[in-house]
């Protein structure tokens, strides 16, 4: 099954370290294969250097391509750590 959503980076802080690490951390924990885009750069959602290599700043919005079979589990995780800022406010 695949998923894909565009999401917005609601927090002030943008996609930082922390949130970035948390997010790979999460991702890690599904067996679905996980790529984020943004501006047309595609990378793999396991890869900490990679998310972080896509300057996730305040405002900007990335696209979630899942597939696999907990993607929809996952993008529900996903989809909530975004909404509520990263934990952060």
């Amino acid at each position: 099954m695949k998923q894909e959503k565009k999401l917005e980076i609601k927090n002030k802080l943008g996609l930082h370290a922390r949130p970035a690490a948390q997010l790979v951390q999460m991702i890690k924990q599904h067996k679905s294969e996980v790529f984020i885009e943004k501006n047309g750069e595609v990378v793999d959602g396991r890869s900490i250097l990679s998310v972080l290599a896509l300057a996730g700043e305040p405002g900007s919005a990335l696209k979630f391509i899942i597939s696999g079979q907990d993607s929809t589990e996952l993008m529900n995780k996903i989809e909530a750590f975004f909404q509520n800022r990263f934990n952060e406010e």
